[in-house]
């Protein structure tokens, strides 16, 4: 929240101090700025402004993705090692949460192949492309976990205020994953004013697809929080079965079909945990 703090000050509440429960060093605690809030979500421009603000003022401090400490989504830390592209980065992330939905839900043929053919192929079409054939993303902060109750309005200024955040350096649009649900009451209308103030990235066509499988890894993870309900890992195997499917040849084929010289992505060091 620090991170946070330091480019929202008047959107995030000021983090005080941090610690450890005495009779439990497993468990800790933040303590932070009191903001009176309401029960309403954010007006959407305004909420597409704080995002705006946050993505172009929160740069890399060294032009790599992910974090200088460990960041937690919900129980489980998530891949902070500093990677120099985009696709490498996501992918252990996508690996890291692969394996603690795994360890929660137990084995299932099914999710384990679909898996392995999102990696194989959907992320390389997906991702790739935004690294190559003259396209180039920047790592910005993110806030990690902006569903709907990480985010409200402040009573006194009518501002958003955003919280319990999860931070990296990531590609922005990673940001709007937790938006797609329906669940969490994030109409369209957020998401097109957040595209007027910071355009899509090239290619725009897989905007949506790129979205999807943002969300994936975030729903993934979801599963991983709730031990024994399975609606999550269902979720998440109809979004794998339509991104396969229609991303299935990979980036190789779509890139040849648009002319381009295929890149071979980059040797990727496994973490421990995967």
């Amino acid at each position: 929240m620090g991170k946070l703090h330091d480019v929202l000050p008047d959107n995030t509440p000021a983090p005080i101090a941090t610690g450890s429960y005495a009779a439990d060093p497993d468990v800790h605690f933040i303590l932070s700025e009191f903001i009176e809030m309401s029960d309403d979500l954010p007006d959407h421009n305004k909420m597409a402004l704080t995002l705006f603000k946050l993505h172009n003022t929160g740069i890399s401090p060294n032009g790599k993705y992910g974090f200088p400490v460990p960041t937690f989504q919900g129980t489980f830390a998530q891949y902070t090692e500093w990677t120099d592209s985009w696709e490498d980065f996501f992918t252990k992330s996508f690996k890291l949460v692969m394996s603690n939905e795994k360890e929660s839900q137990g084995f299932d043929l099914e999710m384990q192949e679909l898996c392995q053919a999102t990696i194989k192929k959907v992320i390389p079409r997906l991702l790739r492309p935004l690294e190559t054939g003259g396209r180039n993303i920047q790592p910005r902060l993110v806030h990690g976990d902006l569903w709907v109750e990480n985010l409200s309005t402040n009573t006194k200024t009518g501002d958003p205020v955003i919280f319990d955040a999860t931070c990296i350096y990531a590609h922005n649009e990673i940001e709007l994953a937790p938006w797609r649900p329906a669940r969490h009451r994030m109409e369209d209308s957020y998401v097109e004013a957040y595209f007027k103030h910071f355009e899509p990235s090239d290619p725009r066509e897989d905007r949506d697809d790129r979205n999807a499988l943002y969300c994936l890894r975030w729903d993934m993870n979801c599963s991983s929080l709730y031990p024994g309900k399975l609606q999550f890992r269902e979720l998440c195997k109809d979004v794998m079965r339509t991104l396969v499917a229609k991303h299935g040849l990979g980036y190789e084929s779509w890139a040849k079909s648009r002319g381009e010289e295929p890149v071979r992505g980059k040797k990727m060091q496994e973490h421990p945990r995967l």
